[in-house]
């Protein structure tokens, strides 16, 4: 069974730097795309960023291009995004997310399995 665990988020200050990290398991993820989305309070959810898990080709949403870099590291099975530059916009839950397929899809009905989130709050 696929699990997603992303962990990371906690409270930083305008300004600050931030990784989060989102720990794989219960199969191999060769055939799969990794994608980063955030959620603020009373909004939709947003697509940061993808990769896929083999061959490592990035895309990104509008809000996450710039300041914000997607990545995974095969041999610890695990995704990260770090973000710079951090605003007080940013404050939101950030959640990791998997679909079996390369295809970068920007819609949070597209992908299957889900971490459980992550707190992210940006202070002046």
């Amino acid at each position: 069974q696929v699990q997603l665990k992303d962990s990371g988020g906690r409270l930083v200050e305008v300004g600050d730097s931030l990784r989060l990290s989102c720990g794989v398991s219960g199969r191999t993820f060769g055939g799969y795309g990794m994608a980063w989305f955030r959620q603020a309070q009373g909004k939709e959810r947003e697509f940061l960023a993808h990769i896929r898990w083999v061959g490592e080709m990035t895309t990104y949403g509008y809000s996450g291009q710039g300041r914000f870099t997607i990545s995974r590291d095969k041999d610890r099975n695990t995704l990260y995004l770090q973000m710079n530059d951090l605003r007080v916009e940013d404050t939101a839950v950030y959640y990791c997310a998997a679909r079996y397929g390369f295809e970068s899809l920007h819609g949070a009905d597209d992908y299957e399995y889900w971490g459980q989130g992550t707190q992210v709050t940006v202070y002046t």
